[in-house]
């Protein structure tokens, strides 16, 4: 494919259609050449979105306030509870701060339409691939869940726990609790439709917002690639060199900050509800092993394996990108350190000393500006977590 500006373009919509697919659906992308009627519609759909996810939040709080005495019956809501409770808080934060993403979704269609190099182009289309890989395993999995979440009732299993006092006499998805009777026709069947949409549009919402996140920070990444290329490979017209570099940095440098401010309470979310959700699962897998032995429902069992596997990955993910951001910036100070200034005039190698304090400064995200986003604070949560399941344990077990 050649280098125009008609391919070029075609790259961008590459990178970012299948992640912009979902957000324009809810009305969440940061859309920088957005009219006044487009942004109407837009806070439209938000509002609806808010309505729908609502609509299913309610009817779980009633059911968790019904059974709050039974630590089982509390664990088994709150598996579904509280990731639709996140993703009611991350809508609104991302709603609020989406006038401040317009102008990095600017920045990613410039640096995909100006001109390129091949291995400028190939860098690019590298991390974007990374990107894509992940929405895509995302959207498989959402609905191998959906597969498994609403095909299961059909043939008879349940994946909570039955049977429970907020039990309608019929197989629901979800453990809920509405004020009428959704045992009677054709009551049970829009109930059933209802939790469809709304779980539909939590896993678009959960989708979206999570997966922007990556798309910006591998595409951040990218860029500090090449431009730790262009220091590696280029060393005539030094000053020019170096202005430009410095130009490109601090526009990089804004970029993150403006990630950094958008998704630092979302990501602070994102750690809390991990850590709940890690420990109660693990509770209710191991009691359900221990006091039904035997009889124990294998479906109920696999359920439960497979969310903790997907909130490993989820956070996993995250904290990768993290990495992959802060190795990137590491790289470009590597970059300064080896340039080689000793054939440079001493006047120009003073120069390269501000420069070179800049980019040695550590960047990383933060979760509620506290916690480095890495690894090994994902591995200290998740001790942490299996703590309390102990905990959990020991006062079920008294």
């Amino acid at each position: 494919m050649g280098d125009s500006k008609y391919s070029r373009r075609n790259g961008f919509e590459w990178a970012v259609k299948l992640n912009r697919a979902g957000l324009n659906l809810l009305g969440l992308w940061p859309n920088p050449e957005e009219t006044s009627r487009e942004k109407i519609m837009s806070n439209i759909r938000v509002l609806f979105t808010f309505l729908v996810v609502t609509i299913l939040l309610v009817p779980c709080l009633h059911s968790l306030i019904k059974v709050h005495c039974d630590i089982m019956l509390t664990t088994d809501n709150l598996q579904f509870t509280l990731p639709i409770l996140s993703n009611i808080i991350k809508l609104p934060i991302f709603w609020w701060k989406k006038k401040a993403l317009a102008p990095l979704v600017k920045m990613i269609v410039e640096d995909w339409l100006k001109t390129k190099t091949t291995d400028e182009k190939n860098t690019m289309i590298k991390w974007a691939l990374r990107a894509r890989i992940i929405i895509t395993c995302t959207y498989h999995v959402i609905v191998m869940g959906f597969i498994m979440l609403f095909g299961m009732p059909i043939i008879g299993k349940s994946l909570t726990m039955t049977p429970n006092i907020t039990d309608s006499g019929k197989s629901m998805v979800i453990q809920t609790y509405y004020i009428y009777d959704v045992a009677k026709s054709p009551q049970y069947e829009l109930t059933i439709i209802s939790q469809f949409i709304s779980l539909s549009t939590i896993a678009i919402l959960y989708i979206g917002v999570d997966n922007f996140f990556g798309l910006c920070v591998f595409h951040i990444c990218g860029q500090l690639s090449i431009m730790r290329n262009r220091l590696k490979h280029s060393h005539e017209n030094f000053r020019t060199l170096l202005k430009n570099n410095v130009k490109y940095h601090i526009r990089l440098l804004k970029a993150i900050n403006t990630i950094e401010d958008t998704y630092s309470v979302i990501l602070l979310i994102l750690f809390v509800y991990f850590g709940i959700m890690f420990a109660f699962c693990g509770f209710l897998f191991i009691t359900l092993l221990e006091v039904e032995g035997n009889t124990v429902s294998y479906t109920r069992l696999l359920f439960i394996i497979v969310i903790i596997i997907s909130m490993l990955v989820h956070m996993g993910i995250y904290c990768a990108v993290g990495e992959a951001l802060i190795s990137e910036c590491n790289g470009i100070y590597y970059a300064v350190y080896e340039f080689k200034w000793y054939y440079l005039d001493p006047k120009e190698v003073k120069d390269l000393i501000p420069f070179m304090i800049k980019v040695s400064e550590p960047v990383y995200f933060t979760a509620g500006k506290v916690f480095p986003v890495t690894m090994a604070m994902l591995c200290n949560l998740m001790k942490t977590s299996a703590g309390y399941i102990s905990v959990l344990l020991a006062t079920t077990r008294n």
